[in-house]
């Protein structure tokens, strides 16, 4: 009995604390979407990655040739010349996985030019949604577009335009 009173006494005191604190949301695509700064930046990064992916698919198709020309030599080639063409194909088929690596991966170039250009824009909007909650008086703000489990949140505690009013947006 002692537990269940003190487990009820625990949710009626957490249950008065949430009462207390102010919500807002924001979302973040209906603010990424105003600011031209980042359409800008992303119209870059898929200029790069068209560019990048290019050069990654021309060492690919090269090593897809130089394979289809060694089935079709392999009956006239010494087993030696063969070894040599085998390894001269791995070595391109290495080459084209390095490179898409290099480019496109956790830590490439495309994810390093991403971050160069999209960490300006977020702590600008990071600032502003500071200023908005502080002025405002909020204690948590959720960004409603990657809030996944969030079923519905009321229009009026959205403060996403008045965050691109304080950018200047």
């Amino acid at each position: 009995m002692r537990k269940y009173v003190t487990i009820m006494a625990m949710l009626f005191m957490t249950v008065l604390s949430a009462g207390a604190q102010k919500f807002a949301l924001i979302d973040m695509e209906y603010i990424l979407g105003h600011i031209p700064a980042y359409e800008r930046a992303n119209e870059q990064l898929n200029q790069l990655s068209k560019k990048w992916q290019a050069e990654v698919e021309a060492v690919a198709q090269e090593a897809e040739t130089m394979y289809k020309n060694y089935q079709s030599e392999a009956l006239f080639l010494s087993e030696e010349q063969k070894t040599k063409k085998e390894e001269e194909i791995v070595a391109k088929e290495d080459e084209a996985r390095e490179l898409k690596r290099q480019y496109f991966g956790p830590e490439g170039e495309l994810y390093k030019k991403r971050e160069s250009l999209m960490a300006p824009i977020q702590d600008e909007i990071y600032e502003a949604v500071k200023a908005v909650s502080e002025a405002k008086g909020y204690q948590a703000v959720i960004d409603r577009a990657s809030a996944t489990s969030m079923i519905y949140a009321s229009p009026k505690i959205d403060i996403s335009a008045e965050v691109l009013e304080k950018m200047g947006y």
